[in-house]
């Protein structure tokens, strides 16, 4: 059993958004959207703190866990905030929520239609001035090392399969969408055998 005190309030959180948090960029009440919300792994602060929390995911067994997480941290949340939904067909109106967090889901894109479609519902429910938080897999650091299988997908060194992004390409969607980068992109090298990049923007 766990008993480290700060895992018990922050939870598995994903330290990158787990930095967000300590920069400020939250605070008690914003509306939150998990889209691809799996375990809930990186909802425990936000239940525990008076966000207005939602999540979705397609695996009805994630959500029921989610449905019960929330139940146990913050009871007074309905059951409805916690839905199974495809991220590119989002079951809410434009401009509805402070935040959106995707971590480690649109590196699961098919292909990049898909992953256009999917940031871009992501991007219709977020509020002007609203902040997107993603983290995925790129091929930064690592564009020798990957073998391509068609499109931007690839065979990662580490055996896997997934939709790969780089600097070029994520600028150029953050331009698309209007946003404003509100910092760097920043990757992680984990050995050569995969990259992590976090994308951090503001709906303008």
């Amino acid at each position: 059993m766990d008993t480290n005190p700060v895992s018990e309030y922050f939870g598995q959180i994903d330290i990158y958004l787990f930095d967000q948090i300590l920069k400020g960029r939250f605070q008690p009440g914003m509306r939150i959207l998990d889209a691809g919300c799996g375990t809930g792994r990186n909802l425990v602060f936000f239940l525990r703190n008076a966000y207005d929390v939602f999540a979705v995911d397609q695996d009805a067994h994630a959500v029921r866990n989610v449905r019960r997480l929330a139940q146990t941290l913050n009871s007074a949340l309905p059951e409805e905030h916690f839905r199974v939904a495809p991220i590119e067909n989002l079951p809410f109106a434009d401009h509805y929520f402070d935040a959106v967090l995707s971590s480690a889901v649109l590196h699961f894109a098919r292909d990049t239609g898909h992953f256009t479609t999917m940031l871009q519902e992501m991007w219709r429910v977020l509020k002007p001035e609203g902040l997107f938080f993603a983290r995925l897999a790129s091929d930064i650091g690592i564009e020798d090392r990957v073998r391509p299988l068609g499109g931007r997908r690839f065979r990662l060194p580490d055996g896997s399969t997934r939709f790969l992004v780089n600097e070029p390409m994520l600028l150029d969607q953050a331009s698309k969408l209007g946003a404003a980068l509100i910092e760097p992109i920043k990757t992680t090298n984990v050995q050569n055998l995969r990259c992590m990049t976090t994308w951090c923007m503001q709906r303008e």
